[in-house]
C-alpha cells in the first residue's frame, strides 16, 4: 500500500506514503535513527547530561528520530527522553516511536491506560509511529485477541499515533501472516545486518524480502548486531583496514542496511559521545557503500561464520521479561563468552569469575532450565544449552 517514505526535505512537508505528516518540519534526515535501549549510563541510572549533549548534537547535525519502548533500562528510556528531548524542544523539533509490548497488556482494556501512561512518561500528546513490539508466532495470538491492532488505528484516528507498525522477531513466513492480516500496518522494523542477512534463525533477507513483496518501508534495529560487528576477529578486521577508508567497523554495518532499497530508517544504539560522533560522521551526508566495500563485508561474513560464538545481541529480553530465579546476568555471561571465543582472550575467564563473585548474580552452572528466557529470546538462541557451554569453559 506505501510504497515510499520522504524522511528528508527542507522547508517543505514531510511525506509518509504521499501524505503529508506534518509542514512544520525544517529538515528531516533520512536513515538514521537514535536507538533509546543503549543510553549513557551512570552507575544503574542515565546519564541525563550526557544523553541530553548527544540529543543536541544529534538534531543539531540535522536528525530527529528517537525510538524507545517502556522496558527499555527497566522505563528510565521513556523518563530520559522526556527530560533530554521532550521538555527541551518543540514537538515539532522530533519523531517519537514508542511500542506496545506483550508483557504489559492482557486484555483490551489494558491497552489504553498503559498507552496513557507512555504519552506521560515521554512528555508527549501524540507518537509519530507506535509498534507492536516483538512480534512472533507466539505473541501475535495475544495481540489479536486483545485486538491490539485495532486499538492503535482507533488511536491513529484520534490523533494520538501518527502511523502504526510493528517490530518483528520471527521467520518470514510469520511476517508474511501478519502483513496479510493487518494490511494497513505501514511500517515493519526489522532485525537486519550483514552477519543475519542468511542466517536460518534471524532471516534477516527472508524478512526484507516479505516486506518489499507486501510495499512496507521498513526501519533496521541491530544494524551492529548489538555491538558485535565492531569488535571483529583480527583476519575480519584486516579485511576492513585494507580499504583504507577510515570508516569504523560500525559505519560498515550501518551503511550496509542502509545501502538496501526500501529500508528507510538505520536505529543505532549509541551509549556515549564518541558513538554518537562516529555514526553522524558517515551518515550526515550519506552515500551508499561502493562494490569494493560490499565485497570486503562479504569477506568479513565468512570469516566471522568460523568463529563459533553465541549471537547474543544484549537486548537483556531474557533477564528483563523472564525475570531468572537464579539471576543469571545471561548477556554479560555471554559476552564475555563470546570475546573469549572470536579474540582467544583468556582474560574473559578472569573477568567471568570476577563478575559471578562480585554479586549476586547467578553463574552459568546455577541454571535450572526452567526455558522462562529463551521463551523471550528474539534470536532464538538455545540459551540453555549455551549457558552448558560456558560453565564447561569457564567454569
Amino acid at each position: 500500500m506505501l510504497n515510499n517514505i520522504i524522511l528528508h526535505t527542507i522547508g517543505k512537508s514531510v511525506l509518509f506514503g504521499g501524505q503529508a505528516m506534518d509542514n512544520s518540519f525544517q529538515e528531516i534526515k533520512t536513515f538514521f535513527g537514535f536507538g533509546c535501549m543503549r543510553l549513557p549510563m551512570i552507575d544503574k541510572e542515565v546519564d541525563i547530561e550526557q544523553f541530553k549533549d548527544m540529543v543536541d548534537y544529534f538534531i543539531d547535525n540535522g536528525f530527529n528520530y528517537f525510538d524507545t519502548a517502556h522496558g527499555y533500562i527497566d522505563g528510565k528510556s521513556e523518563k530520559a527522553i522526556k527530560v533530554a528531548i521532550s521538555d527541551r524542544y518543540p514537538r515539532e523539533k522530533f519523531l517519537l516511536t514508542n511500542k506496545l509490548s506483550d508483557s504489559y497488556f492482557h486484555k483490551e482494556e489494558d491497552i489504553r491506560p498503559f498507552f496513557q501512561s507512555q504519552l506521560e512518561a515521554c512528555g508527549v500528546e501524540y507518537f509519530d509511529f507506535y509498534l507492536m513490539h516483538a512480534q512472533n508466532a507466539r505473541n501475535f495470538e495475544q495481540y489479536k485477541e486483545c485486538r491490539a491492532y485495532e486499538t492503535a488505528f482507533e488511536l491513529k484516528k484520534e490523533g494520538k499515533i501518527r502511523h502504526v507498525g510493528l517490530s518483528f522477531h520471527d521467520s518470514a513466513e510469520v511476517l508474511d501472516k501478519i502483513l496479510t492480516t493487518y494490511p494497513d500496518v505501514e511500517i515493519v522494523q526489522i532485525q537486519f545486518n550483514y552477519l543475519d542477512y542468511e542466517d536460518p534463525g534471524v532471516q534477516s533477507r527472508k524478512c526484507y524480502e516479505v516486506c518489499r513483496k507486501h510495499g512496507k518501508p521498513m526501519i533496521v534495529m541491530e544494524p551492529v548486531k548489538g555491538g558485535t560487528l565492531v569488535n571483529l576477529p583480527n583476519e575480519a578486521q584486516a579485511v576492513f583496514d585494507e580499504l583504507g577508508s577510515g570508516l569504523s567497523n560500525a559505519g560498515y554495518a550501518i551503511k550496509f542496511a542502509a545501502s538496501q532499497e526500501g529500508i528507510r530508517i538505520v536505529l543505532s544504539g549509541m551509549s556515549d559521545m564518541a558513538q554518537m560522533k562516529d555514526n553522524v560522521s558517515f551518515m550526515k551526508d550519506f552515500k551508499p557503500l561502493s562494490e569494493q566495500e560490499f565485497a570486503a563485508i562479504d569477506k568479513v561474513v565468512a570469516i566471522a561464520k568460523e568463529v563459533k560464538a553465541v549471537p547474543c545481541t544484549a537486548c537483556h529480553y531474557c533477564v528483563e521479561q523472564s525475570h531468572c530465579p537464579m539471576n543469571i546476568k545471561i548477556p554479560e555471561i555471554f559476552k564475555a563468552y563470546n570475546m573469549y571465543k572470536a579474540f582467544k582472550d583468556n582474560s574473559q575467564k578472569w573477568r567471568y569469575n570476577a563478575f559471578i563473585t562480585s554479586g549476586d548474580q547467578g553463574k552459568a552452572s546455577a541454571c535450572i532450565e526452567c526455558g522462562a528466557c529463551e521463551s523471550v529470546c528474539p534470536q532464538h538462541i538455545e540459551i540453555r544449552n549455551c549457558l552448558k557451554e560456558v560453565a564447561k569453559e569457564f567454569e
